[in-house]
């Protein structure tokens, strides 16, 4: 499906179980968690070297709602201890602090947006009991432009003062923070490397938005743009150095995709211990095209983890009507991210 608008922002203008899940951290004999000693002032610690894998097949059968075709739950190496998936469903907010058209994240004021998402992840937390739900900031850090810039990137990078004060405003939620990037004609290596200092926090995540990826010189909103494996991989070897290097738990990846050509050679996307991925299904429409793509990009090209994204004002068009929390955990697998704009 397409997006029936893009808006760019220009400065200053404001632009399982048994087998399902054995993987390289898994105890695949019998399943157990490992511990090593730690002595701290005299005082021994157990610290936990691999997961609960019995509880994590469990929760991953769960979310995959009983799906009998194989495609789900994905067979991936089990991820290392303090993962948030399948553990949390992320409520997260998107937007930018330039534009009022973007998102949520940046349309309200500060005190009203937070109260509107604890609302949401509320709602999340009543429709499924079983999975805790927590909130998220989703910045978009880098955005597409239509004129080609200094650097003829196509691409805005966002002053660090403003990702400074996104996680002054998670801090008193305790949101998770995810920084979005929109590549124009720069390289998901390129653009990532430059956030590495932020993604070295243990509270902050990466997106990436293959519509905006424009491989051949064209005008970022011209046509949807695409990633290739190779590209995703890209942000999961970054992500993954940053979590071995930092020794931090493993970082979310949320990749966003509404059509089939965005992401090119899906089965070539790599799992890792250090980063689990959430292809979520983004675009806006009706309840019907929304749950096609969903079923035709998410459910029949599974990766690791779903996530699908709502529109306050794009799904409530006409007789539209935007999904809610109870309607979303019925749809197989079960979404574990979910994206306000």
């Amino acid at each position: 499906m397409k997006k029936q608008a893009i808006v760019f922002l220009i400065l200053p203008l404001l632009f399982y179980v048994s087998s399902c899940n054995r993987g390289k951290a898994a105890d695949a004999l019998n399943e157990t968690k490992k511990t090593e000693t730690i002595k701290s002032d005299s005082i021994e610690k157990k610290v936990a070297l691999t997961i609960d894998t019995l509880d994590y097949n469990k929760r991953m059968v769960a979310l995959s709602n009983n799906d009998t075709t194989g495609r789900w739950p994905v067979k991936a190496p089990y991820p290392l201890p303090g993962a948030l998936l399948p553990y949390n469903r992320i409520i997260a907010y998107y937007g930018n602090l330039y534009s009022t058209r973007m998102g949520i994240l940046g349309e309200i004021p500060r005190k009203q947006m937070l109260a509107k998402l604890q609302g949401e992840v509320a709602k999340w937390q009543a429709a499924d009991s079983t999975v805790k739900a927590i909130p998220a900031l989703h910045y978009i850090a880098v955005t597409a432009q239509g004129a080609p810039g200094k650097n003829n990137m196509h691409r805005m990078r966002m002053p660090f003062k403003q990702i400074d004060t996104i996680l002054s405003w998670a801090k008193p939620i305790n949101a998770l923070v995810f920084l979005d990037i929109q590549v124009g004609h720069s390289t998901v290596k390129a653009e990532v490397a430059e956030l590495e200092k932020y993604l070295s926090m243990p509270n902050v995540h990466l997106g990436i938005d293959p519509e905006f990826s424009m491989k051949n010189g064209e005008r970022p909103g011209s046509k949807i743009g695409h990633f290739t494996a190779a590209d995703i991989n890209d942000a999961i070897d970054i992500l993954a150095n940053i979590v071995r290097k930092n020794k931090l738990t493993p970082k979310v990846l949320v990749v966003h995709r509404f059509t089939q050509g965005m992401v090119k050679n899906y089965k070539e996307i790599k799992t890792v211990p250090e980063v689990q991925i959430v292809m979520d299904m983004d675009g806006f429409g009706s309840k019907v095209l929304k749950k096609d793509s969903y079923m035709s990009y998410i459910y029949r090209e599974p990766v690791q983890f779903a996530g699908f994204k709502l529109f306050y004002k794009n799904d409530n068009k006409k007789d539209w009507k935007m999904y809610s929390p109870e309607e979303l955990v019925k749809f197989t697998p079960k979404p574990i991210y979910i994206q306000y704009q």
